[in-house]
């Protein structure tokens, strides 16, 4: 067949093998992957042009508190993907009560993220920054800032989401392992974007 191929297994039982080198939903994942990254791309270079064509671009976070409060972000996000990994190697191994458990531990450091994140955008909505002005220079600062962080947050608040239905439903029988592996990709795309993010948005324009 040139679509999948029925294969037949014991007492009747059929169920179609995927059609290409990877199970598709798991090929889903990974293309949804690739137009993402090809988005988060867009945005970085388009803030990178904006940057260098603006002579007034600000240089607003302080070593104290911003970068420190980045750090933190930043050590919480990387922590969160290494606990993810320990899920998965838990369901691959069989062990549901274990990758549930690591999974949560996952979501957990989600929603701290989200919590840091969310109070950085307070201190900086207080000091005058919105989508058209910002106190410093360039009034495209702040919808730069907002747009790029914002997505990733998106993202973040997702993937908390996701992988708190997917580890109830692997709990309750309705997930499998492969599931909790392809959220898993999907949790550590958001992480290596981060990775990007914090050198290009936060550390070029740490305060000279």
């Amino acid at each position: 067949m040139s679509q999948a191929e029925i294969v037949t297994v014991g007492h009747g039982e059929h169920y179609e093998t995927p059609p290409f080198a990877i199970p598709s939903k798991k090929l889903v994942m990974w293309l949804f992957i690739i137009s993402d990254a090809v988005t988060f791309g867009a945005m970085l270079y388009g803030y990178g042009y904006l940057r260098n064509a603006s002579s007034n671009w600000p240089s607003p976070f302080k070593f104290s508190p911003s970068i420190i409060n980045v750090m933190i972000m930043t050590f919480v996000l990387i922590t969160s993907s290494l606990t993810m990994l320990i899920g998965v190697r838990k369901a691959q191994a069989g062990d549901k009560s274990g990758s549930i458990k690591w999974t949560f531990i996952t979501v957990f450091l989600g929603i701290v993220f989200a919590g840091l994140h969310l109070n950085e955008w307070r201190g900086m909505i207080a000091e005058g920054v919105t989508l058209a002005k910002n106190p410093w220079g360039s009034p495209q600062f702040g919808a730069v800032f907002f747009s790029i962080t914002g997505l990733h947050l998106t993202h973040v608040i997702g993937g908390v989401i996701a992988l708190t239905v997917v580890a109830l439903g692997y709990k309750r029988g309705r997930y499998k392992a492969e599931d909790m592996e392809i959220w898993g990709l999907y949790w550590h795309f958001v992480d290596l974007v981060w990775m990007f993010v914090v050198p290009l948005v936060y550390l070029l324009n740490v305060e000279k």
